[in-house]
């Protein structure tokens, strides 16, 4: 399912990092991307997820590699 990532030195997979983002269990995500932008808090790399929160509705989120800086799509 995709590489895996390190993300705030813990080495995460695309689940377990859209589960960091939603703060929260997913039910299903897609392999991790770079967002190809830098973190708003930081500047470091912000890393990319889409995944399923629940069997409705599909998010994409982003996640800064070395800082707790997080968002969403959501509206």
């Amino acid at each position: 399912m995709g590489e895996n990532r390190v993300v705030q030195g813990r080495m995460v997979t695309g689940k377990k990092l859209a589960e960091l983002i939603e703060d929260g269990s997913v039910m299903e995500a897609e392999s991790i991307t770079d967002a190809n932008k830098d973190c708003p808090d930081c500047g470091e790399s912000v890393l990319e997820v889409g995944y399923m929160p629940s069997v409705t509705e599909f998010v994409t989120g982003w996640k800064c590699q070395d800082c707790d800086w997080s968002d969403t799509d959501r509206d």
